[in-house]
């Protein structure tokens, strides 16, 4: 999948945008002109909307690679952070907690289908660990404390969970909520799920890389590229390099 794109240049065309205003072009930023929800996209203008590679298990990948499965809101901005990290071969955005038959997004934005939109990431633990992977996770992909939303996207299938693949990384997981809520680093309780992960279903092919195609998609400057800014000065040493 996609590696590593220009980071400064992004947020180059995230303030050429954000100048201009998202209302015609006034230079103002009134509340109704904030990007709301991504729209209900049928098909990529290719008219591909399959899932071809079909429901991924909680298998460690080949060659002493792993598996992390997370979900914190739109999927479009968490495939984006992690797939530029150090140690990360590739991210897939996709569909957890569900059943294959409603695996798809139309259905999924009903939230009636028990999906969360998440990202699957098979990276190289001995490059970055899972427990650095869930630093990113809490404090640079989402806000923890969001009960079934982000930002402006509402509904359990925007939840915050972690999907853990086996008993290392649940407690893990389980370890982080734990101290983030003892340390009282966020005003508000964390209200992250952490759940087995049975199947991680791939979402359709224009889901994927959505940021690398479209950096300058109103609701991806007004929402998306700020946590790659953010991920950029928080973990400069994270970043892969070009």
């Amino acid at each position: 999948m996609a590696r590593r794109r220009s980071i400064v240049v992004a947020l180059g065309l995230a303030v050429l945008v954000v100048s201009a205003g998202f209302a015609g072009g006034t230079g103002e930023q009134a509340s109704d002109a904030v990007p709301m929800a991504p729209p209900m996209m049928e098909a990529n203008p290719a008219g591909s909307n399959t899932m071809d590679s079909g429901s991924m298990e909680s298998e460690p990948a080949s060659d002493g690679r792993e598996v992390a499965v997370l979900a914190g809101g739109c999927f479009w901005g968490m495939e984006a952070v992690f797939e530029d990290l150090t140690g990360v071969f590739d991210v897939e955005s996709g569909y957890s907690g569900g059943e294959a038959a409603t695996a798809d997004y139309r259905t999924v934005s009903t939230g009636r289908t028990g999906h969360a939109e998440s990202v699957r990431i098979v990276f190289d633990p001995s490059v970055i660990s899972y427990d650095t992977l869930l630093d990113v996770f809490f404090s640079v992909a989402h806000d923890p404390t969001q009960l079934n939303y982000q930002g402006p996207d509402h509904g359990t299938q925007y939840r915050s969970a972690i999907f853990y693949a086996n008993d290392s990384q649940r407690v893990a997981a389980q370890r982080h909520v734990d101290q983030l809520d003892q340390a009282g680093v966020y005003a508000q309780p964390v209200v992250t799920q952490v759940v087995p992960l049975d199947r991680f279903y791939p979402a359709e092919e224009y889901h994927q890389d959505f940021i690398k195609k479209n950096p300058t998609y109103p609701y991806v400057v007004y929402w998306d590229l700020p946590k790659l800014e953010h991920l950029a000065e928080a973990y400069p040493d994270l970043i892969a390099p070009n």
